[in-house]
């Protein structure tokens, strides 16, 4: 890109590597680091790469899970889903309603991977990975980059802005020794929403790492945007009707997981959302938005999560 630069953070930690990047950009503009950081991501991943990345992801994963056949995460967030299932008395079609729903918004984004809309019918129907997680429950392995530009005070560029008005994140929180149905993020959202001054009624859009169903449903619960841990209701009477907008990029499951890229997907998502560049995607008026990640796949589940509040710079005081 023809840049030099005089601060550089790499980050590697999958789905929660873009608010980590965005954290360490923030405190770089409090200390006066920088006045403009960029935060950049980017990734090809061919078949042959990415078979060889799941079993070897690890020691954990080369030593201990790929001698038993182990194939990927499908694998273990197939258990995991199973879990939530029983637990929150959930059935497939909970999880269809959500991949349903972001494909209908994938069909005004032009760099979705998949934008053709999707019926009950086609999700039930598609070819299973690893019950019960069917093809459609599984992110489409893509080529992609994201990029975002932070400034000291947005408040005074020319141009509308985003400003961030929170952000908390944890990692390791239960040292894999938990059940793998809260993403950690239960732990600081209370923070989150005192630090900001907002709460979840005032949420206009919401961008949660879906690298598959079941984990976006416990991101959203966790940031108490589903009330009452009622996933089910959730499911069937707010996600299957788009009364409250998720993932409106597509998310992961329809616009696809390009690599070590798709941890800024959801903020740069909430950004364009509240600046208006939404296009046929648009959710009229949003004001308030929140961005989560989750990734760092150990040998269970996840081990990074965190979230951050976004607002409209005159939206903002």
């Amino acid at each position: 890109m023809g840049l030099s630069v005089k601060w550089l953070v790499q980050d590697t930690n999958g789905g929660a590597a873009g608010l980590n990047l965005l954290n360490h950009a923030l405190a770089g503009l409090r200390q006066g680091t920088a006045s403009r950081i960029l935060l950049l991501a980017g990734d090809i991943t061919s078949r042959e790469a990415f078979l060889q990345r799941v079993t070897i992801y690890n020691s954990a994963t080369r030593d201990h899970l790929t001698p038993l056949g182990y194939t990927g995460p499908g694998a273990l967030f197939a258990m995991l889903t199973k879990r939530q299932m029983r637990k929150y008395g959930l059935v497939r079609t909970d999880y269809g309603h959500l991949a349903i729903a972001q494909r209908h918004y994938a069909g005004g984004n032009p760099l979705a991977a998949y934008r053709a809309p999707l019926t009950m019918d086609a999700y039930l129907n598609a070819p299973m990975v690893a019950e019960p997680l069917g093809r459609f429950d599984c992110v489409p392995i893509v080529a992609g980059a994201s990029a975002l530009v932070l400034g000291a005070d947005p408040g005074k560029e020319a141009a509308p802005a985003v400003r961030v008005l929170g952000l908390r994140q944890t990692f390791n929180y239960d040292h894999q020794e938990g059940d793998g149905l809260s993403t950690g993020i239960h732990l600081i959202a209370r923070q989150l929403w005192d630090d900001t001054g907002v709460g979840p009624s005032d949420v206009d859009v919401a961008s949660v790492y879906d690298d598959y169903p079941a984990m976006a449903y416990a991101q959203l619960s966790d940031l108490g945007l589903i009330p009452n841990e009622d996933i089910a209701r959730f499911a069937r009477e707010v996600v299957a009707r788009r009364a409250f907008a998720v993932n409106t990029g597509g998310g992961l499951l329809s616009g696809g997981q390009p690599g070590c890229a798709s941890g800024l997907h959801g903020i740069i998502e909430v950004a364009r959302q509240l600046l208006g560049r939404g296009g046929d995607r648009q959710v009229p008026g949003a004001l308030i938005g929140v961005a989560s990640g989750y990734g760092m796949a150990l040998y269970r589940y996840c081990a990074c999560a965190g979230a951050a509040v976004l607002a409209r710079a005159d939206a903002s005081s």
